[in-house]
């Protein structure tokens, strides 16, 4: 060993010598490093003492070894490591003189080359060449040196020439553990710097190492020997342990913040085990961890995923926290969720998962009693989040209350303060001001997708506990948004819905899903399809045919009693039925129900999903219900089945043929075709329990009527299955009763499709089928000719009867003639439809001899003179028959349908009738047949489109909304075309009188026209303009009187506040269909086609109707929805783009915002002098317009008040008015604004300053709604201030004059006043002040 000290010496003394410059750094070399080490290695305290004994005889000191030691860890990056370990060995020597050195300087190098350790680890850091333009090594001046010199002097380029060598995991490990055993050694409080550094350097390692590093075992011991380091740093003898665990804390924080990884575990952990132990035993430490979620939350990201986890971090320390310190930073989290935009968001995050992760949120096992447990007011801060003004965040707080609902609901004991808190309004200011039902009502109708998605989300988690209170307007917005335009807010809605009807069977939720549910089936999107589907499958089919088997008729289950009414009768079947059984098939049997209910057991059935099950089912409840109907001795022929029974069993049997019994089907059929017995048929379910008793219960006629017609569909359908010869035999009694011409209308169409069906059994072949039908049709129509013709001939004679009989006749044969023609009537309109009804069934069928017939009827007492010479009644059947005429129409319409050539010569004859007809239920039919016949015969029925247009502008609402659908559905499959005035007349839809026409308009414009025409709101928008106010003002428009009159029918003219407001309406729908690119376009197109035609003199504003254009020009141009301003949406807009993470659209929105800002400012500054000169032209005509203008001006111009100057050059007396008129409508808000403020404080009977509200605070409260306002302008503080201390002062004036108002000064008696007088000329001063401040007090009340 002596050897090697005297080599370390030599070697020493040698570097020592070399002068440390830009150029060159004094290095000890790796030998040397090497000997340093074994000999530190032993451990020998002679050895180490005979080392730094012998230092001075070379001129060195222990502390120049520490600065040669530093030089090395900074410059030698190939074995830095190396020389921190000789460093730390020096440090843990024995009898080493250890503040001599340890210095700041030489601490912080070793720290570096701790870093650069795991910087320059091969694994990750490939070997570079040094760059080309490092200085080459300069020759060492002077005399010869050793060699170990020359290999120690170092460029300053050549620091990195060796940075490829092996990197051992090993000597880390062991210079860390020797650096524990230095802490204990060194007290870090003289050296904060080194302490700090040592901390910041202990956070990087870990993520530095896991980037480098691919060992798992590696990383885990690293881990733990990092946090074995800072555990040492937190001792008393480093400092202030409140100090050092901040910046503890400080250091691991980003760690803490990243994804998930080893680095973020070892922080977590180390926080929430080794700082909470310490916080046990200090204060100090204890201070800073409390304090580190908050840090935490100021630290957090703004974009969505890194914020979650963000939150996940803070809930692990927040866990291990006492609950003291857990209810404090609940109260900052409270506070933070008032704050700004992203805190708030943040704050909702973390309300959330307090409320699912800290126990016992409400209270219900702690033994102290409190209302307002933490747990309620976390709760009812998310509910106020839920009316947030960002979308963002309101999306995000409805989210997060279903989640929270969903996890407390599994403990019943939450249910009721969760009722508490979420439905009741009393308890508090704090607490939301309007129901539950009221919140979910306007969030799902709100304007954000993501809003309406989360809203529909929480009605799911809540319908278990709103316990079926279901508000009905609630149930309505749900069922509304089934049809939002956006797929994933559908399915939200049908899931909210479907979930309510699954667990609550009451008639309004039963209703309100099969009005919004099932009509779905012909949704575009087919998982939508498929899942209306299953949905009706489970919770229509699946609970009918469980509630079969649950209703098996019971023999003398009940007493008979002396008076029963179908109610009670219904209400004892309900007991029977579970599940609401009875409502569900009342509602499938709605008219607005039984359309989609047919293509939902159409597409079951054809996708084979369809169980015999149902149909046996369906059979057992129609079955039990005659049981129950003959166990009180009711009169059999006045039962009817429950309601919807036999319509779901008749379209289920198309698929389910085999399951239905054909003694059941004979048996009903026996019943249903003999109304008129009383007494004769018997069920055989209960023999000997029928009596003719029926008093009490009253028939419905409908119900049997519809009874009959579904089950002839049944028979039909199970025809097939049917045997031979009752199917032979049931064919011959159909005929015979249609022949009769006595039955409905709905009647007479089942029993001919019944019969074809029939037909189709009996045949051998499809040929022989096709004769048999013909057969039997044609047999129908001689029968109905001759009905139809004698009737013509009778009304004929009775119409020339009563022209020459002049004395009166006796009352009985009047009476027994009317009654005698009533019956031929009705049996004639009965043959009429049979007509039409057989033509739909056979369309070969000859009607030839029908047609004249038909023709007479709908031309009688026509007034062309052609047409009288036709034999026929002179008198029209319209007003004899109208019932015979409207279906002579139809039945007419058609065999048009069949026979092309015929529907040529006959369908300008139904839009002459279409046109002069006023009778609703005839427009109806002709409407229904002009749209079948644009689809039949497209070419032919084109020309007539306008003409069928007028009926939208029908007197009745049925007629209106049905031309309407049939319109829309023909543009929808391009059998009628955008074109024309066609668009421009469907516009007046959107302002109807009926709200469900305004209702099918909006979604027209909104959704479908919106994704199939996208530019024909902008292409027509100037032309509707001038086409809604009925405008001919225009040199470009010459219309004939023809249009003129047309035009004025579909026009809403007036400058009347109504009619405004319903162009304006109309205006809007269609402004919120452009893109932004064609708002900017139609801003010009109004100014260039409206404004500029104005004030050029092309637009006659003395007319009355070119007034209402420019007005409505100016309105368009001031509103909102023209608006593509760059600050549209931006809080919201950018919240939804940052929970959806996608940065790159967030700056696309934000460049597209800033694009178009700068081209609606060109726009505006473009169109200024147009405004100059309009306005120079209505000031010379006193034009009541001017104000308008205005008005239009300052709204353009009040986001460019500083550029007004340069906007206005032109006209500076333009520029004075605008400036003037915005300061004034600013001052008039403010007022408005204060007055409301002191209204509502008069109601609380308190005068106090606005509280200080954050501006992006918001809620549900209106109050805080006014104190935002109020806060956020200081003209609106101001004139609130002074409003204040007016009515401060009047409450004074009231008290002492004891309850009496004071009176105006006006009613005052004015004391006289004497003349001035010459030497008082102070006083005279003082009597005009008086005066002129009593003139302008009279003024102002005045």
């Amino acid at each position: 060993m002596e050897e090697t000290i005297a080599r370390i010496l030599t070697e020493l003394e040698e570097i020592n010598q070399i002068p440390n410059t830009q150029n060159q750094t004094p290095l000890i070399s790796r030998s040397t490093l090497l000997d340093l080490h074994s000999l530190l290695s032993t451990n020998d305290p002679d050895l180490v003492s005979q080392l730094f004994d012998d230092l001075p005889s070379k001129s060195l000191s222990p502390s120049s070894l520490t600065n040669l030691l530093s030089f090395t860890m900074d410059s030698a990056p190939s074995y830095s490591l190396l020389a921190s370990k000789v460093y730390l060995s020096l440090l843990l020597s024995p009898n080493s003189p250890v503040f001599t050195l340890f210095t700041p300087i030489s601490f912080l190098s070793f720290l570096r080359s701790l870093r650069r350790s795991f910087k320059n680890c091969p694994s990750a850091q490939p070997e570079e060449s040094p760059p080309s333009n490092a200085p080459p090594n300069r020759k060492r001046k002077g005399g010869g040196r050793g060699r170990g010199a020359r290999g120690n002097v170092r460029g300053s380029g050549d620091c990195s020439e060796e940075a490829s060598d092996t990197f051992d995991m090993k000597q880390v490990f062991k210079v860390f553990e020797m650096l524990v055993s230095v802490l204990g050694l060194i007290h870090l409080d003289r050296f904060p710097d080194s302490l700090k550094s040592l901390i910041q350097t202990f956070g990087e390692i870990p993520l530095m190492a896991m980037e480098k590093l691919g060992n798992p075992s590696s990383l885990n011991r690293l881990m733990d020997l990092c946090s074995r380091v800072l555990s040492e740093v937190l001792r008393s003898e480093h400092g202030e342990l409140a100090n050092t665990a901040a910046e503890v804390l400080k250091a691991l924080s980003p760690l803490i913040l990243m994804v998930k990884s080893q680095a973020r575990s070892f922080a977590l952990g180390f926080v929430t085990k080794r700082m909470t132990e310490l916080a046990n035993e200090s204060d100090g430490v204890k201070k800073a961890v409390v304090n580190f979620p908050r840090y935490l939350a100021q630290k957090a990201p703004e974009k969505a995923e890194p914020r979650a986890l963000a939150v996940d971090s803070i809930m692990e320390v927040v866990k291990v926290m006492d609950f003291e310190d857990q209810i404090g930073y609940m109260d900052y989290v409270l506070k933070m969720a008032q704050g700004k935009a992203n805190l708030r968001l943040l704050g909702v995050d973390l309300i959330a998962m307090m409320l699912m992760s800290l126990r016992d949120p409400f209270g219900v096992v702690s033994d102290v009693k409190t209302r307002d447990y933490w747990g309620t007011r976390c709760l009812e801060a998310l509910i106020t989040r839920c009316s947030d003004l960002s979308a963002g965040i309101r999306a995000r707080a409805l989210s997060s209350l279903a989640q929270v609902v969903g996890f407390l609901s599994i403990d019943d004991r939450n249910k009721g303060i969760l009722k508490e808190v979420m439905r009741l309004s009393e308890g508090g200011e704090e607490r939301p001001l309007c129901g539950m039902n009221d919140l979910l009502k306007n969030r799902c109708m709100d304007d954000k997708a993501a809003v309406r998605k989360a809203a529909l989300l929480l009605v799911t988690k809540l319908i278990s506990l709103l316990d079926g209170c279901f508000g009905g307007i609630l149930l309505k917005t749900v069922g509304m948004a089934c049809s939002d335009p956006l797929v994933s807010i559908r399915k939200a809605a049908i899931s909210a819905l479907s979930e309510a009807f699954r667990t609550f069977s009451d008639e309004s939720v039963t209703t309100e899903w099969l009005h919004s549910v099932p009509r779905l089936i012909t949704d575009n999107e087919s998982s939508i399809q498929e899942e209306c589907e299953n949905l009706f499958l489970e919770l229509v089919l699946d609970r009918v045919s469980r509630a079969g088997p649950a209703c098996a008729p019971k023999k003398g289950s009940v007493s008979p009693e002396s008076y029963l009414t179908t109610k009670s009768l219904e209400g004892e079947l309900e007991l029977l039925f579970p599940e609401g059984i009875l409502i569900l098939l009342k509602g499938i049997c709605d008219g607005e129900v039984t359309p989609w209910v047919k293509k939902l057991c159409t597409s079951l059935g054809k996708k084979k999903r369809l169980k015999p099950k149902i149909a046996a089912a369906l059979q057992n409840i129609i079955k039990t219900s005659e049981s129950i109907w003959l166990s009180h001795s009711m009169p059999i022929e006045k039962w009817t089945a429950p309601a919807g029974a036999w319509f779901l069993l008749s379209e289920v049997s198309v698929y389910l043929s085999k399951a239905v019994e054909w003694e059941f089907l004979h048996h009903h059929w026996q019943l249903l075709d003999k109304p008129g017995s009383k007494g004769k048929l018997q069920s055989p379910l209960l023999q000997g329990n029928a009596n003719e008793d029926g008093e009490g219960v009253e028939s419905n006629s409908v119900a049997w009527a519809g009874d009959r017609v579904f089950l002839l569909q049944t028979i039909s359908n199970v025809s097939m299955e049917l045997p031979a010869e009752p199917a032979a035999d049931l064919a011959h009694n159909l005929l015979k009763r249609v022949e009769k011409f006595n039955m409905h209308s709905t009647e007479v169409n089942a029993h001919v499709k019944a019969l074809r069906t029939l037909c189709k059994v009996k045949s051998l072949n499809p040929v022989e089928a096709d004769q048999l039908v013909m057969r039997w049709g044609q047999q129908l129509l001689s029968k109905a000719h001759e009905i139809l013709e004698k009737y013509i001939s009778d009304d004929k004679e009775a119409n020339n009867n009563n022209s020459f009989f002049t004395p009166p006749r006796s009352g009985s044969r009047k009476g027994k003639q009317a009654a005698r023609a009533s019956r031929l009537l009705s049996k004639t309109v009965t043959a009429v439809y049979t007509v039409g009804s057989l033509v739909v069934v056979c369309p070969a069928a000859d009607v030839s001899s029908i047609v004249p017939l038909l023709y007479t009827v709908v031309t009688s007492g026509n007034s062309d003179p052609k047409l009288n010479k036709l034999p026929g009644p002179k008198v029209s059947l319209k007003q004899t028959a109208p019932s015979l005429y409207i279906q002579a129409w139809l039945t007419l319409g058609k065999i048009c349908l069949a026979d092309g050539k015929l529907a040529k010569s006959y369908i300008p004859l139904f839009v002459q009738e279409l046109e002069k007809s006023d009778c609703a239920a005839l427009c109806n039919n002709l409407v229904v047949m002009m749209a079948d016949f644009c689809v039949r015969y497209t070419a032919l029925v084109d020309c007539y489109i306008a003409k069928i247009t007028k009926c939208l502008r029908d007197p009745c609402e049925l007629v209106r909304r049905q031309t309407f659908i049939l319109l829309s559905r023909l543009l929808q499959r391009d059998y009628v075309k955008w074109r024309g005035v066609l668009f421009l007349r469907f516009l007046l839809c959107l302002v109807d009188d009926s709200g469900k026409i305004r209702q099918l308009a909006d979604f027209l414009f909104g959704n479908i026209l919106k994704a199939k025409a996208p530019l024909l709101a902008y292409n027509s928008f100037i032309e509707a303009i001038y086409v809604l106010n009925d405008c001919h003002a225009h040199n470009g428009h010459n219309d004939s009187k023809n249009s003129r009159t047309e035009s004025r029918l579909f026009s809403i003219r007036g400058n009347d506040e109504r009619s405004r407001a319903k162009r304006m309406r109309i205006y809007v729908c269609l402004l919120k269909q452009m893109a932004p690119e064609h708002l900017l376009a139609t801003f010009a197109k109004l100014c260039a086609e409206i404004l500029a035609a104005a004030s050029d003199g092309m637009l006659n504003i003395d007319d009355i109707t070119g007034q209402s254009v420019l007005q409505d020009a100016f309105q368009i141009l001031a509103c909102k929805e023209i608006r593509v301003s760059s600050h549209r949406g931006a809080a919201s807009d950018s919240a939804e783009v940052e929970e959806d993470g996608d940065s790159s659209a967030s700056a696309a929105a934000a460049k597209g915002r800033a694009i178009t800002q700068a081209v609606r400012k060109g726009l505006i500054q473009n169109t200024i002098p147009i405004f100059i000169e309009l306005k120079r032209l209505l000031e010379n005509k006193n034009s009541p317009l001017t104000g308008s203008l205005m008005e239009c001006l300052r709204v353009l111009l009040k986001d460019y008040k500083n550029e007004i100057d340069d906007m206005l050059v032109a006209d500076k007396q333009l520029q004075k008015e605008l400036i003037y008129d915005i300061q004034k409508y600013e001052s008039a808000k403010a007022r408005t604004t204060a007055a409301e403020a002191v209204a509502g404080m008069q109601n609380q009977g308190v005068y106090r300053s606005p509280p200080c509200v954050p501006k992006a605070a918001t809620g549900a409260d209106p109050e805080n709604k006014m104190n935002q306002k109020l806060s956020s302008d200081s003209k609106v503080a101001s004139a609130i201030a002074d409003a204040a201390a007016e009515a401060t002062a009047r409450s004074v004036l009231r008290e002492v004059n004891k309850g009496a108002m004071t009176p105006p000064l006006k009613a005052i008696n004015m004391p006289k006043l004497k003349s001035n007088q010459a030497g008082s000329s102070a006083k005279n001063d003082r009597s005009l002040d008086v005066l002129e401040s009593l003139r302008r007090r009279i003024d102002d009340e005045n």
